[in-house]
């Protein structure tokens, strides 16, 4: 699974509504960020980006965050970024309470 590809998805997504005028996702200091320029209040965007990052997670195991930085008339920043969640993928032999032993 490329991340890249995933991004790109992403921004699909989020094109295809039309109260979006523009967006943007850039990493800076390797940390991504998206510039989404838009008609719509800012829940309404921040559902959008919920709901299109969902649409491109379905069937992967990845996670999404997002966080609000800052807005400046009719655009909004914020960081956002897709993870692979941090668990256990194998038996360390330490006896641990989480092992993937355990699973059912």
């Amino acid at each position: 699974m490329d991340i890249l590809n995933i991004w790109n998805e992403f921004e699909k997504e989020i094109n295809q509504h039309a109260y979006i005028k523009s967006f943007q996702w850039e990493k800076k200091a390797g940390i991504p960020f998206i510039y989404v320029t838009s008609y719509e209040t800012k829940q309404k965007i921040e559902e959008t980006i919920r709901k299109a990052s969902s649409r491109v997670m379905r069937g992967k195991r990845l996670h999404s965050e997002t966080i609000y930085v800052r807005e400046s008339q009719d655009m909004y920043v914020y960081r956002h970024r897709f993870y692979v969640p941090q668990e256990k993928m194998f038996c360390c032999g330490n006896l641990c309470v989480d092992c993937i032993r355990l699973r059912s």
